[in-house]
């Protein structure tokens, strides 16, 4: 479910997992081990890039509402080591937006270094409060760190999806792309961290996004169980099963 690619090095990370890269709890463990591991396989940068047209699509809620209330804990411990990772990682990442990224797909990018986004009709956006999800606190909590307060309160408050002008005049976007041409722009982003001496850009890098990587110190087994509490709420399974329904009859 993830295509390595090696541009130098800088290596691409590609979900792969058709039609809409939906992050299952496969998809997400993958993710996680593939960041994880690349360092130390001699990658100096990482692209986390989709298919035309799709970063992601989120959570793969029609299989996430089969399970019981300790697998989804489990999915939400996952999700946010992957997080974690990303926040973490020792080589800077940029994300490669090639189409539509709506919550999960969006919230991969925030947790990047860098974003560079298709030019087009695509959104991008934190829609969970629409689909009956309460954003998590670490999530919301990295929107602020990259948006600012207010604007990060009117996005998610409103489950905004935005168009890639607007993301990029806000700053929840770094820079627009042609679609053939998003991840080869994240990668020569990429290409010029790495240009510079490279103790120092590692150095600063760390100390600039630390407040970032702290988050996940502060989220606890209180935080997981709000999360997974918040799932099984009769208002957020109701919203998810018409979300399902909605997105069957598309299908039909």
């Amino acid at each position: 479910m993830i295509v390595t690619t090696d541009h130098g090095p800088v290596r691409e990370l590609r979900l792969d997992r058709p039609p809409a890269n939906a992050l299952s709890p496969e998809l997400i463990t993958a993710l996680t081990a593939a960041v994880q591991a690349a360092p130390g396989e001699g990658a100096r940068a990482l692209v986390i890039s989709g298919a035309p047209g799709m970063l992601s699509a989120g959570l793969d809620v029609p299989y996430l509402l089969t399970l019981d209330r300790p697998a989804i804990r489990e999915v939400w411990r996952s999700f946010y080591a992957m997080l974690r990772s990303l926040a973490s990682s020792p080589v800077p990442i940029a994300a490669a937006i090639t189409g539509h990224a709506p919550a999960g797909g969006a919230v991969i990018s925030i947790f990047c270094d860098y974003r560079v986004m298709a030019e087009g009709e695509f959104k991008i956006g934190l829609n969970e409060v629409q689909v009956g999800i309460p954003l998590p606190p670490v999530i919301l909590e990295a929107l602020k760190r990259l948006v600012g307060p207010y604007r990060a309160e009117r996005l998610a408050v409103g489950a905004t999806l935005l168009p890639g002008a607007e993301a990029l005049r806000i700053g929840m976007v770094d820079e627009l792309a042609p679609g053939d041409q998003v991840v080869a722009r994240a990668v020569e982003w990429c290409q010029r961290l790495l240009a510079f001496p490279p103790e120092a850009m590692t150095e600063t890098r760390r100390r600039a996004r630390a407040d970032l990587a702290g988050l996940f110190d502060e989220a606890g087994e209180a935080e997981l169980d709000l999360v997974a509490g918040n799932w099984f709420s009769r208002e957020t399974q109701d919203a998810l099963r018409a979300l399902v329904e909605r997105l069957a009859k598309r299908k039909g």
